[in-house]
């Protein structure tokens, strides 16, 4: 059985303790001090900055104002002029935000055995909380930890993590409109990708269906390309994930639009057993390191998933069957994966390439000039390859 970590400080003269939670896989923090509506951001941000904690004491809004005012000192910092290398403005690129989330996450607030938040004008973040990580306990904690040597029943999160459990609750509740679906809209959980950049969805509605008899759905995450190709007239659909959040959350959607007599989610590494006659995944389109839940939709260390997924294609599909790799070529733009790497793979996998479909990006961030890596974003094309075994007679694109 694996207990959380338990963090330590002293209060009123008093050892306390507490359980350490961090979606991140942020390490605890050695050293905590407390903090309250006297504290000062320049204090605040120069503790922060030396590695030590604040655990808040004072009216939340107060501390969402204090988060902020942290903020903008990291953003005032002289930025210095990205450098002409795009590979390594991505690398730059991501240390900052890694820094920036470090400092951030060093303000912290208290969460009751409940998930209750025991701060003047704190919010009701019990649901959004026990979404995110499950049950609480029975009503009967102190607030303010327990002493050491003693189990802790409070927990301890970053206040950077709870608003985006927040916020993350409130998409689940609102939904994501799906243009595919016809308007319909699909609900992610939190850590479970959210379908908003709507191009890749637009790609799988848009292709020719080789078949409506079966269809694997490779790293499903909300559910969303499943349900596409069950709403296409595709009667049989397995969709598979090992994520447990994503797992849930793509039964939820697929019950919730009326698909879920269509689509069986299983969860499974990569492939299910058997053969189909269209296999479609949407891995991770960055082979980089993911620093939280949500980012492993992004960020694929080494190409794991799409090697995965090339390399055990052909055992996967009937004779004659096709396979849908829906990518970006955003790290072919930043230097990370050459095109030709691409294309070696599909080669070495007894691939051929039978034809392909192509989109460009429609969010905001394509325009944005101030960011450091508008170059690649503004260049990128995402793209549906289908694939065949190299057996099969085939045409190049």
């Amino acid at each position: 059985m694996n207990h959380p970590p338990v963090v330590e400080w002293t209060e009123a003269d008093q050892p306390r303790s507490a359980r350490w939670r961090s979606e991140n896989g942020a390490p605890p923090p050695r050293r905590i001090v407390l903090a309250d509506d006297r504290t000062k951001a320049d204090d605040a941000y120069r503790l922060a900055c030396e590695g030590t904690a604040l655990l808040w004491r004072g009216d939340f809004h107060n501390a969402r104002q204090l988060l902020t005012a942290m903020a903008r000192r990291i953003d005032r910092r002289p930025r210095k002029t990205p450098p002409a290398d795009v590979t390594q403005a991505f690398h730059l690129h991501r240390a900052a935000q890694n820094h920036r989330a470090r400092i951030l996450g060093m303000l912290l607030v208290p969460l009751d055995a409940t998930f209750a938040v025991p701060l003047h004008r704190a919010p009701d973040v019990r649901e959004a909380c026990t979404r995110a990580y499950g049950p609480g306990e029975p009503a009967h904690a102190e607030a303010s930890g327990t002493t050491a040597g003693t189990a802790p029943t409070t927990t301890l999160v970053s206040l950077r993590e709870l608003l985006a459990l927040i916020g993350a609750n409130e998409w689940r509740k609102k939904g994501v409109e799906i243009p595919a679906l016809g308007g319909d809209r699909i609900h992610p959980h939190y850590g479970v990708f959210s379908p908003a950049r709507g191009e890749y969805v637009d790609l799988v509605a848009e292709a020719p269906l080789p078949t409506e008899e079966l269809a694997f759905d490779i790293g499903t995450g909300t559910g969303v390309l499943a349900s596409v190709l069950a709403r296409r007239g595709v009667r049989r659909i397995v969709a598979t994930d090992q994520d447990p959040r994503a797992l849930a959350c793509a039964r939820e959607n697929t019950e919730r639009l009326g698909v879920a007599g269509q689509v069986e989610v299983i969860e499974a590494d990569l492939f299910p057993a058997g053969r189909a006659p269209l296999v479609v995944c949407n891995p991770p389109w960055v082979p980089a390191k993911p620093t939280s839940p949500v980012e492993y939709a992004v960020y694929d260390p080494g190409n794991r998933m799409l090697h995965g997924f090339l390399n055990g294609l052909a055992d996967h599909l009937t004779p004659g069957g096709e396979g849908w790799l829906i990518l970006s070529d955003l790290a072919e733009h930043l230097g990370l994966r050459p095109h030709a790497e691409l294309l070696d793979a599909f080669a070495k996998a007894g691939l051929t390439v039978l034809g392909r479909l192509d989109v460009t990006p429609r969010h905001p961030r394509a325009r944005d000039t101030s960011d450091p890596l508008h170059v690649a974003r503004a260049a990128e094309v995402t793209s549906l390859w289908r694939l065949g075994r190299t057996d099969r007679t085939a045409s190049a694109p």
